[in-house]
């Protein structure tokens, strides 16, 4: 295992457990777990065909834009 033993690992993982405890580690690894099945199903969505659902978020910014803007004719002076 590189220039360090066995024995040098266990103790760095018992000063990591004293240090931030287990249910910090816990609640870590949890998270890091999560974000790296969330990774992996991105990555398997981002190989599939496109979705629709884009198209249906840029028809409601455009309804959304229309209900906010201002539609003026703009007159001359004479």
């Amino acid at each position: 295992m590189g220039t360090f033993s066995v024995w040098h690992w266990l103790i760095v993982l018992l000063i990591v457990v004293l240090v931030f405890g287990t249910k910090k580690l816990k609640n870590l690894g949890g998270d890091l777990g999560g974000a790296v099945k969330g990774f992996k199903d991105g990555m398997k969505e981002g190989g599939a065909a496109p979705d629709t659902t884009a198209d249906k978020a840029s028809v409601v910014d455009q309804s959304i834009a229309d209900k906010t803007t201002i539609d003026v004719d703009a007159k001359q002076k004479s």
